[in-house]
């Protein structure tokens, strides 16, 4: 017995062939011509099926000859079968032929060996054509439309004063784009010293992440709070100050879903601590935003 051969024509994923229906055609020994009586099975196959839809052509071979021999014959078997049928039933576009030589469970009786399965559809089964051959449709993402954000926003105080804001433009722009994974800083949020409460002059950075939100409802994020100076966050500030923004979004209708947070005090500076002035101070104190989802 030669080695076991596999040639492969054109690949097609096997685990379609289980859900076919299919059609057997014998060859006699070493020959890849269909004798008399094949010939006129596959002619009555052909005129009750005029309707079906080929699929897969398999071609094995028995044990007798080498790994090449086997290989080659299985191939012009398959030939043969594919030139009988091309222009009497309906071939998928993309139509792909195996032949497998010997590689394939042995039968005990050869003649059974050599052989051309045809693997084929009924009409009444075209419709799920693609499910039944386990072919998924690509899943087509649309681009995001472009959102308008409003460059000024009149909001109310705490204390109930008014306040109009310029917004920053580049920033809801830079968030609604970021993709997961991506972290992005709100520049220029402050906090009153100590405490978790955002300076009135801060307050626009809230709207312009609350309209972040309010116009990519998709997006998840996760809201994390980082100190600057000390090496030890002893109230767990941080913490606090994240969640003050996460509070912040949800009593204006974020749902919770989208949302988490997480203080991290000055474990990740950006600049070692101590800080050298306060301009790296400012940065180390910062409030970013991971994007979960997008």
């Amino acid at each position: 017995m030669s080695i076991p051969s596999l040639l492969l024509l054109f690949v097609l994923p096997i685990q379609f062939l289980f859900a076919q229906e299919q059609f057997a055609l014998h060859f006699d020994s070493n020959k890849f011509e269909l004798n008399k009586t094949e010939v006129a099975k596959l002619n009555t196959w052909l005129e009750a099926n005029k309707d079906i839809k080929v699929v897969a052509i398999n071609g094995y071979t028995d044990e007798d000859g080498s790994n090449g021999f086997n290989d080659t014959l299985a191939k012009k078997r398959v030939n043969t079968i594919f030139t009988a049928i091309q222009s009497k039933v309906k071939i998928r576009e993309d139509f792909k032929t195996r032949s497998f030589g010997e590689n394939f469970q042995q039968s005990k009786d050869k003649a059974a060996n050599r052989k051309v399965i045809i693997f084929y559809i009924l009409s009444k089964d075209l419709a799920r054509e693609d499910e039944i051959l386990g072919i998924k449709k690509p899943v087509v993402i649309q681009p995001k439309a472009p959102i308008n954000y409003p460059d000024k926003m009149v909001f109310e105080n705490p204390d109930g004063s008014k306040s109009e804001f310029d917004l920053d433009i580049d920033f809801m722009k830079r968030m609604g784009e970021a993709k997961s994974g991506e972290k992005v800083k709100m520049e220029n949020l402050n906090f009153v010293i100590n405490t978790f409460i955002v300076v009135k002059e801060s307050r626009g950075k809230l709207y312009e992440l609350l309209l972040v939100m309010q116009k990519n409802p998709l997006m998840k994020i996760e809201i994390h709070g980082h100190l600057c100076c000390s090496p030890v966050d002893r109230v767990d500030l941080s913490t606090q100050r994240a969640k003050a923004i996460y509070n912040f979004l949800i009593n204006n209708g974020i749902e919770k879903t989208r949302l988490s947070y997480k203080g991290f005090g000055s474990t990740q500076p950006i600049y070692p601590l101590p800080e050298k002035d306060e301009t790296e101070r400012a940065a180390n104190r910062r409030v970013e935003l991971l994007i979960v989802s997008n």
